[in-house]
């Protein structure tokens, strides 16, 4: 993968959102009705609770006992429970579809941008948006840039935008991504 990750504001959630794809995945999974930063330091609490990240272990830990580690304080998100469940159907996805092998999905027989975007699409929690979002990130920060990922992720592959998480590198466009959330809510009222 590319450059490392400035996505929480904590070096160790960064690092292991930049050196593992499963754990970026997750915290873009994470990423509703919370701050980013929050969402995206999911998965290292998950990390230090199981003793390391792995999406073959989250798949197949129980269920039950997985979600109780996400609720445990601080939880993985205001709504643990529930995106507890999300995150270990998501693993279950990953290991079933893809060996659990998350690269996979953009780098499995070379897909183009629209493929990619259709695979995000298809992953438990994953709706249109946050595919684009997520396929954004990926070419914006990951160096993932199929053919046409940027019209295939929409306005958030544009270049220089301050839409997503796929264009924040540091507090400063941490910032101005806020910026641009709070005018587009005040707009849409």
């Amino acid at each position: 993968m590319a450059k490392n990750l400035h996505l929480t504001g904590d070096a160790d959630a960064d690092k292991l959102l930049s050196d593992d794809p499963f754990a970026l995945l997750t915290g873009m999974l994470l990423d509703q009705q919370v701050a980013m930063e929050v969402a995206f330091a999911g998965p290292k609490k998950i990390a230090d609770r199981m003793g390391g990240f792995s999406v073959t272990r989250i798949a197949e830990s129980d269920l039950d006992s997985f979600v109780e580690l996400c609720v445990e304080k601080p939880a993985i998100h205001r709504y643990g429970g529930s995106m507890g469940k999300r995150v270990h159907a998501l693993a279950q996805y990953i290991v079933d579809n893809y060996g659990g092998k998350t690269e996979a999905i953009w780098q499995e027989g070379k897909p183009d941008g629209k493929e990619v975007l259709k695979r995000l699409k298809a992953l438990p929690g994953y709706g249109d948006q946050k595919a684009r979002i997520f396929l954004a990130l990926l070419g914006k920060q990951r160096g993932v840039s199929p053919d046409g990922w940027r019209e295939a992720a929409g306005a958030y592959g544009e270049d220089g935008s301050r839409r997503s998480i796929a264009d924040v590198t540091g507090p400063e466009s941490l910032a101005e991504v806020r910026a641009f959330k709070k005018a587009a809510k005040a707009a849409a009222k």
